[in-house]
């Protein structure tokens, strides 16, 4: 039997001269360049490797920030002392040689930062939504509502692609889905040319995980949540020559849980008060499905397709008091409205894609997709009356609410990408033709059982936007500099018909997108600068003019002359991989026209009586303007224990006039996460999650604080195929109130909301099977990022 061999050396900083500690020591096979043994080197820099001699070795020093070093051995002796190994930094993090203990978990690139999913721990032990807090410039308020630099306006991607599965809600689908699927997520800050123009605050793009050879991997992931329910999720990926899928599904079910609310409005000429207070009940089910196909014809030329499939059903149950009151509390209306809802979403996506390679470059490449998208919902609600005083059934009858609606949309790309010797060109052409419809209906009693269509409450509209788009733009890199800049020129047109007003639009415009990103490396970190245009498209609900009285004294319409939202924005970053990571941003946006939700009093006439509604709608709203710093950092303290913050701070300036009244309001917003791991010798972990969300400044009033903690103790057996994970969210109170105001000239209105705050979970997760190289996939796709982002209200995250 062979002599072990030994070993050792210490590492050194090549600028500084100074001792290096937990850099990664490996050492490999010199044939296959398997890890046989691998350790972190001391304080002093120092290191020590025992290994079975009797063939050849190389050694490996890799670390964050600087290039990975090969070292060739002597294996013929007992103890090899490389004494002082001079290591340099790069501008390349993780060259050539691929070393799984060290993978940096953040990634500054020239005009965006990502987060390695996989390289996190904690990835294993909790939901896509909770790891979404720990992602730079990402937030998540107290409604599981997902923020971008503290904005709702942003679009979110999966794999580069707009997603079904992201529709409607993304916080529901992310809460219900382990992180374990997901590869890593990257923030796009100035997104370039080749992205449609939509969503003010940047790009949230989600990277699912697709590894494989000839071979199968099979992920079975399980959760018991005790306020959000049960859940299963499958993932796999399977290689067999050409061929390669990868995907996963998951299904679900809500349990059901109840919720409170009151709802205050003071009106400044009386003091009289509009009071309501309500409770409902929620419950339901889901199921999702993402899975990408990829046949490689030769080395030039591959075929992928996709699908993906999102379905949920949901029923609500709710009753809400109503009363207007004088300044001494006496009662001059009431009633009390009960309803029950049930609603029913589906999403589906399917796409091919087309790739072109050339034998001149493997850069080079030439790419044509397709895709389609269809998502049809329908909604129904019974309304009935009770405990009325001076509210008569005539003109206020018990009523039936019907509404199916959806989308369907065609979209066609062409994208070139030519690569120089400095210069990488890219160019391409879009179609996007998309179809919104709705027909909602209100049906109103007329006798026992038998009801009426309500003409004034029913609404039939047909929206179709069409958007053609151009862009070029070009990267250079010249040894620490790199660059991106670029146009996208987009042209749209509308055409919609408002049948329950007969008031048809028809319209188009013109816009013109810049985009510029720089970047300098230097020793062992960057700076970055951007600058971009995003465009908010009005969406088809708040263009559409039908007024919904459902809530007889908060009535709302859309606005058919809201104009897009044009925002400027600028990015200023700086990131250091030396040890661990850190980014820290500077941002300024500003908006001559942007859309805000505003509020007011109207005088109406109700059964011959005159009365006052609150009216709520849409309009273009002078200037809204932003300025953030933002951190960022992830630091290993010791091999067994580390911390990461992610927070960010922002001032809000927004300005308007509304119905002739100047309106202004300014304020802080900002949020804060952190995490603290240690990892046990015996396979265990534990974590401690906290988090602040300081709420939203608004035109007219603003939101209450957020304040999230979460524990997580997780054992892995099995030889690491399979883990468990005990959860436990906001333990110290069952019930959480978030709260609101509005103030108008007319109005104080306060808002309060109760809702479910602590939950426990449990989380099982196995692994099998064995594969290792990517899957081919086309690097150029479809992602329509065109139209308004938003997040959802509902969800957990156990």
């Amino acid at each position: 039997m062979a002599q072990n061999i030994t070993v050792k050396g210490t590492v050194i900083d090549s600028a500084s001269n100074k001792a290096l500690d937990y850099v990664t020591v490996a050492l490999q096979d010199a044939k296959t360049s398997q890890s046989v043994k691998s350790d972190l080197s001391k304080g002093d820099g120092s290191f020590a490797l025992s290994a079975p001699g009797g063939k050849a070795y190389q050694l490996v020093l890799a670390y964050v920030g600087y290039a990975n070093k090969v070292i060739k051995l002597d294996s013929s002796k007992k103890t090899i002392d490389l004494g002082r190994i001079l290591f340099s930094s790069a501008t390349k993090q993780l060259g050539e040689v691929s070393i799984t203990a060290v993978k940096p978990v953040m990634r500054q690139e020239v005009d965006r930062i990502s987060y390695d999913v996989q390289a996190d721990p904690e990835s294993k032990a909790v939901t896509a939504l909770d790891m979404m807090r720990k992602v730079p410039l990402i937030s998540v308020d107290a409604e599981d509502a997902i923020k971008l630099k503290g904005s709702g306006s942003y679009k979110i991607l999966i794999n580069g692609k707009e997603s079904a599965l992201m529709a409607k809600n993304p916080s529901d689908v992310l809460k219900a889905m382990p992180a374990t699927n997901i590869q890593k997520i990257e923030i796009i800050t100035t997104p370039p040319a080749k992205y449609d123009a939509e969503g003010l605050a940047g790009i949230i793009n989600i990277i699912t995980t697709k590894n494989a050879d000839n071979g199968y991997n099979i992920g079975i992931n399980a959760r018991y949540n005790t306020v959000w329910g049960s859940g299963m999720n499958f993932n796999g990926t399977v290689k067999q020559g050409k061929f390669g899928f990868s995907g996963y599904a998951g299904f679900g079910k809500q349990r059901r849980n109840s919720n409170t609310s009151k709802n205050v409005q003071t009106f400044k000429s009386d003091n009289s008060v509009l009071q309501q207070l309500g409770d409902n009940s929620f419950g339901g089910n889901y199921n999702y499905l993402n899975g990408e196909l990829s046949y490689e014809i030769d080395t030039l030329n591959l075929l992928t397709g996709s699908i993906e499939m999102y379905k949920e059903a949901n029923d609500e149950s709710g009753s809400q008091l109503s009363q207007q009151l004088l300044s001494n509390n006496d009662i001059t209306e009431q009633y009390r409205l009960n309803n029950s809802t049930d609603s029913h979403y589906k999403g589906m996506d399917l796409a091919l894609n087309y790739q072109l390679g050339f034998t001149r470059s493997k850069d080079q490449l030439l790419t044509l997709s397709y895709k389609y998208s269809y998502s049809p919902g329908t909604q129904f609600t019974d309304n009935m009356f009770s405990d009325r005083i001076q509210y008569p059934v005539i003109g206020h009858p018990d009523y039936l609410q019907n509404n199916r609606q959806g989308t369907r949309e065609h979209t066609v790309q062409l994208d070139y990408v030519h690569p120089f010797k400095a210069i990488n060109v890219e160019a391409g052409g879009k179609a996007i033709l998309r179809n919104n419809f709705s027909d909602f209906s209100t049906d109103t009693l007329v006798s026992a059982g038998v009801y009426d269509r309500n003409q004034s409450q029913t609404n039939v509209f047909d929206y179709q936007q069409n958007v053609y788009s151009v862009y070029n733009s070009y990267q250079l890199k010249v040894n620490k500099w790199a660059a991106k800049a670029g146009l996208r020129l987009e042209h749209t047109t509308i055409d919609a018909n408002f049948e329950s007003t007969g008031t048809p639009l028809n319209t188009g415009y013109d816009n013109l997108i810049p985009s510029v990103s720089i970047q300098r490396t230097l020793k062992s970190s960057s700076i970055n600068l951007g600058y971009t245009q995003r465009i908010q498209r009005p969406g088809i609900f708040q263009l559409n003019p039908f007024v919904d009285r459902s809530n007889p004294k908060f009535i709302s319409t859309g606005n058919q002359d809201l104009k897009p939202e044009l925002n400027n924005s600028f990015e200023l970053t700086y990131s250091n991989f030396s040890k661990g990571s850190i980014n820290l941003g500077l941002s300024y946006a500003f908006s001559n026209n942007a859309i805000q939700n505003v509020t007011s009093l109207v005088p109406t006439t109700i059964n011959g009586q005159p009365d006052t509604v609150t009216f709520t709608t849409y309009q273009n709203l002078g200037s809204n303007k932003t300025l953030g710093f933002s951190v960022n950092t992830n630091l290993d303290i010791t091999k067994k224990f580390s911390i990461s913050l992610n927070g960010q701070v922002s001032h809000v300036w927004l300005e308007g006039t509304y119905r002739g009244t100047p309106y202004k309001n300014d304020g802080y917003i900002g949020n804060a996460f952190a995490n603290l791991g240690y990892k046990f010798d015996s396979g265990y972990r534990v974590g401690l999650n906290a988090g602040y969300f300081s709420g939203n400044v608004t035109l007219q009033g603003k939101s209450k604080y957020f304040i999230f903690n979460s524990y997580v103790v997780t054992k892995e057996f099995m030889d690491k195929k399979a883990s468990i994970s005990l959860v436990a969210n906001n333990p110290y109170s069952n019930k959480w109130t978030r709260t609101s105001s509005t103030n108008t000239p007319d109005f104080y209105q306060s808002s309060a909301f109760v809702q479910p705050y602590r939950h426990f979970a449990i989380r099982v997760n196995y692994k099998f099977g064995k594969l290792s190289s990517d899957i081919k996939k086309n690097q150029r796709g479809i992602n329509n990022d065109d139209t308004k982002g938003g997040a959802s209200k509902s969800g957990g995250n156990g």
